[in-house]
This record gives structure tokens, C-alpha cells and sequence, in this order.
């Protein structure tokens, strides 16, 4: 067994190493290498994780197939483990090959990419972290308005660079649509900041396809980012997935396991921290709402008993098969979840027994709305 582990985390640590030096150093026999690693969807050896190409052409960007949620280690899930602990699980992310890391500015505010700073600025060239503008801050506190003018996108990105101690963003979000800036505006200086070597890839959160296409039009996106899971397949209906596909755009799902609901262990009778945590004000969390989703979970766990999946590895698992374009970015502050989330890539299911969950799933139908009216105003869509 120890042997085992040896080689296996040696190798996702030459994993990381690779996927870094093609990020920084992209000949076109590395590129080559991606592209055929992607298309085959394959692991170079037990336990490695697959690469996924988010972004086409110029905006390509080449990343693990599972990237990591940092927000809940500091903001809006309840209780975390202190600080050193924290820095400890990501550094395990990263001798476990995840090269993908997401935080924010209003994470916090601010708390979060300090922590993701603090704990990943040494791997540099290894891995990428990426974060997101829009939300104004004001004192380190967030005002609930939207700000992307053009002067306050360059601040927060100064800003984003001191606390992750880099001199380069590998991705740079809006965070929220701002309907006093035209997009053309953000994207422009989004093209700017690029060309100055201060942003390599740019990406958006929640807005719809018509303003994916105005914005790629004047600076081709690498990734769009929107909730995503069995619970809440909104992308599928609106249009953005079909933009991201024929636009040569990834998809990067937040949120892939519903704020924990879809891993099955919260019910009504969970407990969230008021004054860290979001779930209580969501429709979708309150106890007769997750009473009745709990049938849902019922229906992944019992696709995973069948196959030795837990209810997250399902959840996971059929986000991956949806398109080759999708990284979800599951968080956690737990070892034991981080290695679940991992062991869904050894897993192998058919698309018709996907397509058979799918139709299982559809027959519930989901209880309550994803946000409060205050939160859906900021969704683009």
C-alpha cells in the first residue's frame, strides 16, 4: 500500500509540473500532447487525473478535469478549519494533480485570496488560480452592487495580484453582469490587460449567450462559469452550453454538488452558521425544501450503490460525461471528500445508464428556487 501511494502521488506531482511548463512554455508538440490527451480522455497512470482543454485557438487553456472550490474555506459554508489546516488540504490538492483553483474577490471579501495566495503562491508555473471581479468592495466590504468600469477593473486587478502574490492572472472572471457597463467596454479592457501581461484568460459568470457573444466578439472568452448540476440544468435550456460549444468556449460549473445537498449529508435538520453562510437565506435550503429534494439524493444513491459510487461521485461523474469541455470546481475542506471527488475520473458508465439517472432524476420535481429575489437580480439572465 505505501509503495502504491509513492507512485502515485510522484506521478501527479510530474502531472502538475507538465501541465504547469505547457501553461507557461505552449510549443506546439506540447499543445499536440493536450489535445491528444483530451480526445482520448485518458490517465497516464492509476489515479492520474486526465487534462481538459477549457477555451479554444488562442484562448486555449489546459487544466485538470476537476478543479478546486476554494471559497468554502473562508466564506459562506459555516465552520472551516483554521488557516494552517486549510493550507494543508490545498497543498494535498496539489500533490493530487488539481492544476485548477477558483476564488474571488468578494469571497470573504478579500479573506479568500489571501488564503489562496498564502497557500499556493509557491507553486507558480505549476498551477493556476483564477478569481473574478464585478462585485464593488468598498473598506473590504461588499457593497451588493455591481462596479466593471473600466478603472475600477484594473484596481481590483492590482489588487488580485498582491494578495496572490503573482504577477499574472492565469483567469480573470466577471464575477456578475454590471448594466451600467457595456460588456464591450469590460472586454476591451479585459484585451488590454492581457496584452500588458497582467491577465492571460478572461471568462464571465451567469450571463446569457447573447452577451457571451457580444463579449467574445471583442475578446474571446476561455471559460463561462454558472451553476450547473442535476438540480439546476438552466444552461441547457437557455442556450449558454450551445453558445459555449459553438463558440469553442469551456464550461466551468459552480456549485456541481448543490452547496453539499447532492453528497447527501445535509437535511432539514442541518444546522448553518448565520453569520457565514449563505444557505440559509436560499429557498432551495430551507427544511420542507430539503426534505422533499431528498428524494433526488435518494435517486443518486441508489445508481451509486449499483456501481460502488457515492452520491457526490454520481453528481460528478455526469457533469464530466455531459461534454469534454466542462471542468465542475467541487470545493472542500474535508482530505476524505477531496479524495472522493478525485475517484470519480476511475470510474467508468455507460451513456445510457447516465441518460437512465437523468430521467430518474426529472420525474422529482425540485422544491424551491436557487436564490432569493435580492440574489437572482444579479444573474444576467
Amino acid at each position: 500500500m505505501g509503495d502504491n501511494n509513492f507512485t502515485r502521488r510522484g506521478f501527479l506531482k510530474t502531472l502538475g509540473l507538465t501541465v504547469g511548463a505547457m501553461a507557461l512554455e505552449p510549443s506546439f508538440n506540447q499543445v499536440e500532447a493536450a489535445n491528444q490527451l483530451v480526445e482520448k480522455n485518458t490517465k497516464p497512470s492509476a489515479g492520474g487525473l486526465p487534462v481538459r482543454t477549457l477555451g479554444s485557438g488562442a484562448a486555449a487553456f489546459d487544466v485538470s478535469a476537476l478543479g478546486f472550490g476554494v471559497m468554502g474555506m473562508t466564506y459562506n459554508r459555516s465552520q472551516h478549519p483554521d488557516r494552517r489546516q486549510c493550507i494543508r488540504l490545498l497543498h494535498e490538492a496539489v500533490d493530487r494533480g488539481i492544476t485548477l483553483f477558483d476564488t474571488a474577490i468578494i469571497y470573504g471579501p478579500l479573506t479568500n485570496e489571501i488564503l489562496a495566495g498564502e497557500a499556493l503562491s509557491e507553486f507558480r508555473g505549476k498551477i493556476n488560480v483564477t478569481t473574478k471581479f464585478g462585485h464593488e468592495v468598498v473598506n473590504g466590504k461588499g457593497t451588493g452592487r455591481q462596479d466593471s468600469r473600466p478603472a475600477t477593473i484594473r484596481r481590483y486587478c492590482e489588487e488580485s495580484l498582491r494578495r496572490l502574490k503573482t504577477d499574472c492572472l492565469p483567469m480573470f472572471y466577471q464575477h456578475r453582469f454590471d448594466p451600467q457597463t457595456p460588456i464591450e467596454d469590460v472586454a476591451g479592457t479585459i484585451g488590454d490587460l492581457m496584452k500588458e501581461g497582467k491577465v492571460l484568460h478572461w471568462g464571465m459568470c451567469e450571463v446569457s449567450p447573447e452577451t457571451i457573444r457580444k463579449a467574445h466578439a471583442e475578446c474571446p472568452l476561455t471559460a463561462i462559469q454558472s451553476e450547473y448540476h442535476l438540480m439546476h440544468r438552466l444552461v441547457e435550456e437557455n442556450g449558454v452550453l450551445d453558445t459555449c460549444k459553438n463558440l469553442g468556449i469551456g464550461f466551468v460549473p459552480y456549485s456541481p454538488l448543490n452547496r453539499g445537498f447532492l453528497g447527501g449529508c445535509i437535511n432539514e435538520y442541518t444546522v448553518f452558521d448565520r453569520n457565514n453562510d449563505n444557505r440559509h437565506t436560499l429557498p432551495r435550503f430551507q427544511p420542507e425544501a430539503m426534505r422533499a429534494n431528498t428524494r433526488i439524493v435518494n435517486v443518486l444513491q441508489d445508481f451509486g450503490r449499483e456501481r460502488g459510487m457515492t452520491s457526490s461521485q454520481v453528481a460528478l461523474g455526469w457533469l464530466l460525461q455531459k461534454a469534454p469541455f466542462i471542468v465542475p470546481i467541487p470545493g472542500t475542506t474535508k482530505l476524505s471528500h477531496l479524495e472522493e471527488n478525485l475517484r470519480t475520473l476511475d470510474f467508468d458508465v455507460s451513456p445510457e445508464e447516465w441518460k437512465a439517472l437523468e430521467l430518474a432524476v426529472a420525474q422529482i420535481p425540485v422544491v424551491g428556487s436557487r436564490y432569493n429575489a435580492e440574489q437572482q437580480k444579479q444573474v444576467g439572465f
